[in-house]
């Protein structure tokens, strides 16, 4: 039989390198996909990490691409990785995503074509909220009935995309759209857009956001209690109750600032880069960042760095599907095929693979 066996003490080291080990396997088994499919493996290995940020005249349209890709990816898995070093497996984002973009559209729709200095503010308040509100559901019922938060905010998420449906063809539709479904476009009025900060860098506020967001949590899981209060339930749940670590204040906690961080990337999103709420607004950046959070360690500055190197599949796989035709779904296997390696990177890091019958004894 084969059967797995915990190492008493895996290697530090071994450990540290697993990410950049996962990409490298990420590399490898994506070339022979690429070569099954017909592509020359290299060539396609190139496009995806290479061209988008050194060969012209692709870099000069990419490289602020990237900013803009990796700002809500790294928003996003920032709250995700906090709740997961507690034990919270909040799996849902791509729905506290979806809503904290409706309601922030929505708060600013409403006031139509004002130009008030407010707006743009009022419209980050309401998207954290509606994230922070569509978390909560989740939050709520596993603080009251024990319910299994992976399950309930993963279906949270198809509630959310139908209430997307919902409004992208109702109340939110644009009453000048010809009957197309969709919001009014954002980015074509001032008070509600969110346009780059610097020009050519793709830096938006919620790419800003994000930075600062990443500093202050490296603060809060190092310095603060509020971190140490997080680490120690994830780690020792037992001690953390001898402790005095109150569990339903750490679950609402968690799940709270996940839901409220994705929806602010949400709500940057729809007021940026998308521009407008409409059917296919829901980009996966959700469940993406699952994988940002695993790829950085669930470390903060880990995240910032998986953040950019994700953000540059998305680029890159988008021109290898233009250049080479690279079928989108490859694109979306290559993706998931770092969070495989990583998972079995941890795996063989932190056990020992044995071979062999064991004794059972009376």
């Amino acid at each position: 039989m084969v059967r797995l066996e915990k190492r008493l003490n895996p290697n530090r080291t071994v450990a540290m390198l697993t990410p950049l080990l996962a990409v490298l396997l990420t590399m490898l088994a994506g070339g022979i996909m690429f070569a099954l499919l017909g592509n020359d493996p290299f060539e396609a290995i190139r496009v995806i990490f290479w061209d988008p940020l050194f060969a012209e005249p692709f870099a000069s349209y990419s490289r602020p691409q990237l900013l803009v890709k990796a700002g809500p990816l790294i928003l996003i898995a920032i709250g995700l990785s906090i709740g997961f070093r507690a034990g919270i497996w909040n799996i849902g984002a791509e729905g506290q995503y979806i809503m904290g973009a409706i309601c922030g559209a929505a708060a600013g729709l409403a006031f139509y074509p004002s130009e008030s200095p407010l707006i743009f503010p009022l419209m980050v308040l309401f998207g954290g909220l509606g994230g922070w509100a569509w978390a909560m559901i989740p939050a709520v019922l596993k603080v009251r009935f024990g319910t299994n938060e992976i399950l309930v905010s993963l279906m949270l998420v198809y509630v959310a995309e139908n209430i997307l449906a919902m409004v992208s063809t109702g109340v939110l539709r644009n009453p000048e759209g010809m009957g197309f479904p969709g919001s009014r476009n954002l980015g074509h009025w001032d008070a509600a857009s969110n346009p780059e900060l610097i020009e050519g860098t793709g830096m938006h506020w919620g790419v800003a956001l994000s930075l600062v967001v990443v500093i202050a949590t490296y603060v809060m899981m190092t310095r603060h209690i509020r971190g140490f209060h997080v680490r120690l339930a994830g780690e020792a749940p037992r001690a953390a109750r001898f402790a005095g670590v109150n569990p339903t204040r750490i679950v609402i906690f968690c799940l709270g600032l996940a839901g409220a961080l994705a929806g602010l990337a949400g709500l940057f999103e729809v007021s940026g880069p998308a521009g407008q709420i409409t059917i296919d607004f829901a980009s996966g950046y959700g469940f993406t960042a699952i994988i940002v959070a695993f790829l950085g360690r669930l470390h903060p500055v880990g995240i910032l760095l998986a953040g950019l190197l994700m953000a540059l599949t998305y680029i890159g796989g988008e021109l290898a599907q233009l250049l080479l035709g690279v079928p989108a779904a490859a694109i979306q296997l290559f993706q998931g095929m770092l969070l495989f390696f990583l998972l079995a990177m941890d795996v063989f890091t932190n056990y020992r693979v044995r071979f062999g019958t064991t004794k059972v004894t009376a």
